[in-house]
């Protein structure tokens, strides 16, 4: 294969600057030239400035016949809260080879949120001599995406309160004069996206003027009830004291007050749709069968019944292609979408992966990562992202370190912003292997979905040869293909050649198919305990309150964010806290390994 003509050797120091220093010490290609080294010519792409472009999604009919490359994901063991290099191991990886082993391949990788980059996560572009560059672009704004689902959420937040207000004060003659008003002829016409909500009501007529009155109401009246209002405005930064607000103070409301908040602009359903998406048709219905409610009968109301899909659509039109980038090392990097993986799924955006495999082609590699754990986090980009897309992934990468095993082995809590205790700066093999049991876990759990398991151990300066190699032996004995000590952080994709040569043989000999945890057609109830029982639960028990409740789907469906919470925290004690306290759940065995 035809070696990329844009990669770069970095010269590395030691010891490993600052992130920024070495962002800044490299001097970004055009990305004309990243472009080009995936035969992509200017008509495939719009420039954003010297490097970046946003890659058209008509790149994906040119290609549709050409084969796929390999797939891989990149998740991770529980992490601490200072995280465990899974972005670096992704970026590290791929640097590795597309420079280092001659493969074509591109990562793939999610924007980060402005919230955790000015708190104390930072950003998210990777770290040491695994970086995508220009650093500071990536993490700030890069091409307005973010800035377009906050403009689309916060419209439809508007217009969720507007139509509140406008049905509590005018008739229904009134209302359906403003939705068809007759033109100089004196004939009223229904526009497009209004047949949408004809339909749902089982009205068949195209004239405005041959509806009657009742179905002039049932047309004119959402009756959204204030109450079951589930869309919150969002913003890309974190300001605790817009968690909870009230809207509707002003003297021109007319009293029509009601508690509401802000989410970062991430969280907002529009950023899940866009990762989601395969196609701006497809993206245009998923916008406008959103809930934003329900009516007063118990009816759900969607962007669509107040007339806001399209332009919703209209808002996102660049949003859905992918922005291209680069690493350190010159190797191409789609950025797209990013939605958190606790209220979301979690990963980047399948357009992204779909374009990047098909321009790596037959024997290339496209590198993913997905959020958090690889017990939310890679669950959901099997069981939610391949789903929809269709894909399947030969080889899924677990990252591990040493502190977080530690931690996982009974070590002192390890607390953002405070110096690690002594026991992480020490040998202690004991305290590793002890903590192994998360890392065997997350084997055998992903595992179970078909795709051969390759574990990086990520290496900090503390670690030690023994712990290292008690990593790898619990690795392997717990069913992963391969288990890759790496320093790429400190040596870039040199650092992670041997993680590459695995992860290209893990890919290679692969021979199970992709297995999902539950059918899409069960149950709330059945995809909890599935879930449930893959992290170890013998069942979950809903006591009599729960079943009452459960005539509402959000119920369950809270118990599945709690659980995962909880697992989340690996704290038994804090789940069963929760669904007692939150569903008054019950029970019927104790949470383990």
């Amino acid at each position: 294969m035809e070696s990329s003509k844009t990669v770069r050797k970095l010269e590395v120091a030691s010891p490993v600057p600052a992130d920024i220093d070495i962002a800044n010490s490299v001097a970004p290609l055009h990305i004309a030239d990243i472009a080009a080294d995936l035969n992509l010519s200017p008509r495939h792409y719009d420039l954003y400035g010297k490097y970046k472009a946003k890659v058209l999604l008509s790149v994906l009919d040119e290609v549709q016949d050409s084969p796929d490359g390999y797939y891989v994901v990149v998740g991770g063991i529980t992490p601490t809260p200072l995280g465990e290099g899974k972005s670096t191991t992704t970026v590290g990886l791929c640097q590795a080879l597309g420079a280092f082993l001659d493969k074509k391949v591109v990562t793939c990788l999610r924007q980060p949120s402005q919230g955790p980059t000015f708190g104390i996560k930072g950003g998210a572009a990777g770290g040491g001599y695994s970086q995508v560059i220009p650093m500071d672009e990536f993490n700030l704004h890069l091409t307005g995406d973010i800035h377009a689902i906050t403009a689309a959420n916060n419209l439809l937040a508007a217009a969720i309160d507007t139509r509140i207000f406008h049905e509590a004060t005018q008739s229904d003659k009134a209302l359906f004069n403003r939705l068809c008003p007759p033109n100089k002829e004196g004939k009223r016409t229904f526009c497009n996206i209004m047949y949408r909500r004809l339909k749902k009501l089982g009205i068949d007529k195209t004239n405005p003027d041959d509806l009657t009155p009742e179905e002039v109401t049932k047309f004119a009246r959402l009756d959204i009830d204030p109450d079951s209002v589930t869309w919150r405005r969002v913003m890309d930064v974190n300001d605790r004291f817009l968690r909870k607000i009230t809207v509707g103070q002003g003297p021109d409301e007319k009293g029509m007050v009601r508690e509401t908040g802000f989410d970062i602009s991430v969280a907002s359903e529009i950023m899940a749709v866009l990762a989601l998406t395969t196609s701006l048709d497809d993206m245009r219905e998923r916008l406008g069968k959103m809930v934003i409610g329900n009516s007063k009968a118990g009816e759900p109301i969607t962007a669509d019944d107040l007339g806001l899909g399209g332009a919703l659509t209209v808002l996102m039109k660049d949003a859905i292609n992918p922005t291209l980038m680069q690493t350190l090392e010159g190797t191409p990097v789609l950025v797209h979408a990013g939605p958190f993986a606790n209220i979301a799924h979690g990963n980047s955006s399948i357009v992204a992966d779909k374009i990047a495999l098909k321009l790596v082609g037959s024997g290339g590699f496209v590198v993913t990562e997905a959020g958090f754990g690889s017990d939310i986090g890679t669950e959901k980009f099997m069981n939610i992202k391949c789903r929809y897309s269709g894909l399947t992934p030969q080889c899924a990468i677990v990252v591990a370190t040493v502190r977080a095993l530690k931690m996982h082995g009974g070590g002192p809590q390890v607390v953002a912003g405070r110096p690690l205790d002594r026991a992480y700066l020490t040998e202690n093999v004991g305290l590793v292997e002890a903590g192994c049991v998360n890392l065997a876990r997350h084997i055998s759990n992903t595992k179970a979905y078909g795709s051969n398991v390759v574990v990086a151990i990520n290496m900090f300066s503390t670690d030690t040869e023994a712990e290292l190699n008690a990593v790898r032996k619990a690795a392997i004995d717990a069913g992963a293909f391969d288990a890759v000590i790496c320093t790429h952080h400190a040596h870039g994709g040199k650092g992670a050649v041997d993680l590459g040569i695995a992860v290209q043989k893990a890919c290679e000999n692969v021979t199970q198919p992709l297995r999902f945890l539950y059918p899409l057609d069960a149950s709330i109830k059945e995809k909890i305990e599935a879930i449930a029982k893959s992290y170890g639960a013998a069942g979950v028990e809903y006591s009599e309150q729960v079943r009452l409740r459960n005539k509402s789907r959000c119920t369950a469906n809270k118990a599945f964010l709690i659980f995962q919470s909880a697992w989340q925290k690996l704290n038994i004690h804090f789940l069963t806290m929760l669904l007692q306290r939150e569903l008054q759940l019950d029970l019927s065995c104790l949470f383990g390994m």
